[in-house]
């Protein structure tokens, strides 16, 4: 029995990158043998363990064979007879088939220290073709390391792939988890171009159109939760019906289809402009008084489409504070005692009334609000 550190550990380590996990590949050993040793089996389709310790990934050496079409149509051959370099050719990307032996020696039959050098994402061999998730996570990989060009040949398998309708065999969970994990990556944008340019996208989600990507790589760079970047990369301004049809075919979790909705609808170059009562149908329109954290997310949003977003993070930040403030400032309104008053006043059109007196009440406040901060900035500008 052999074990060894395989995959995206030691692809990170030679680049001088932070470690999250560590996956090990068996070779010479049999199921019952990892059961013996204390290894709690976890794989559903192939044997895969966890250390009774540590609960890493230990993997047993296999290969697959291609025997129907799509990401899952694979027979999977493990045994103590399936070598180290026979599971490697397996794997996606010559960065990512790079193996280390216990002695620290690293094993690299297909070339990806080599690329590692010329920064380059190649696949390993031509089983790259006989799954179309690949496709996902070479773009992925595009942008996670956007210092790396993509090989000729591998970009022309992929359109390869396309064209032979590899793509529409994906799954939408399947799509959605690659495509949710390549706009956390550094440069997101990348991950669309290459599935632009190997015409993956427009199979993947034909009603997206051309957005500007500069949008998600600032969101990118000022570490923005998920849904931000999901919704600056599928909400075009005014294309509600684009926002809705991508996520429906994404099956996207809800914070992310809402966001993209609201940025989709009510999308604004400056969430802050106009007055007090402008301000206050703006909060209520988006439900910033019930939701604020997902106003919060979307006056963000809107900043990275607009000026703020030449300023860098910190013009998001104080847009941001700027924002909440307001919305604590309605929501700060005390509606029970507003409520109170006009009970006291009597019965008559008495719901009316409260929403009249409320309304009144959040705008006074909002006014006065925005006339301090007018009176701020007035006095930052003269010193």
């Amino acid at each position: 029995m052999q074990i060894y550190c395989v995959g995206g550990a030691v692809r990170d380590e030679l680049l001088g990158r932070a470690v999250a996990d560590r996956d090990w590949v068996v070779t010479g050993a049999t199921p019952e043998q990892m059961t013996a040793l204390g290894f709690r089996p976890v794989g559903r389709d192939f044997p895969v363990f966890l250390h009774p310790d540590t609960h890493e990934e230990y993997a047993l050496a296999r290969t697959e064979r291609k025997v129907a079409r799509g990401y899952r149509g694979f027979q999977i051959h493990s045994s103590p007879e399936v070598t180290l370099e026979e599971d490697l050719r397996r794997r996606d990307l010559t960065i990512n088939a790079i193996a280390r032996a216990a002695d620290g020696s690293l094993i690299d039959p297909w070339g990806g220290q080599a690329d590692l050098k010329t920064r380059t994402l190649r696949h390993v061999s031509e089983a790259f073709a006989e799954d179309p998730v690949r496709i996902l996570r070479l773009a992925r990989f595009a942008a996670r390391l956007p210092q790396f060009s993509i090989a000729p040949e591998t970009l022309a398998l992929a359109r390869e792939m396309v064209d032979a309708g590899e793509v529409d065999a994906l799954v939408p969970e399947r799509v959605w988890q690659e495509l949710a994990r390549g706009l956390m990556e550094a440069q997101p944008s990348r991950m669309f171009e290459v599935l632009s340019h190997c015409g993956a996208l427009a199979r993947l989600l034909p009603e997206r159109g051309a957005i500007e990507p500069a949008c998600v790589d600032a969101a990118a760079r000022c570490e923005e939760p998920l849904e931000i970047r999901y919704a600056l990369a599928m909400a075009a301004p005014g294309a509600s019906a684009v926002a809705q049809a991508c996520s429906e075919r994404l099956r996207a979790p809800a914070a992310c289809a809402e966001l993209a909705q609201l940025l989709a609808d009510q999308g604004l170059a400056n969430p802050l402009a106009g007055d007090a009562s402008l301000l206050l149908a703006r909060l209520e329109r988006i439900d910033a008084l019930r939701r604020p954290e997902r106003a919060r997310a979307f006056a963000r949003a809107c900043a990275y489409r607009a000026a703020q977003a030449a300023g860098g993070c910190a013009a998001i930040d104080a847009l941001d504070t700027a924002w909440s403030s307001l919305i604590d400032t309605a929501r700060g309104v005390d509606a029970g005692a507003i409520a109170a008053r006009e009970r006291a006043l009597g019965p008559q059109d008495l719901p009316a009334r409260i929403q009249q007196a409320l309304r009144e009440a959040r705008t006074a406040a909002l006014a006065a609000a925005l006339a301090s901060r007018a009176s701020v900035h007035t006095g930052d500008v003269k010193r």
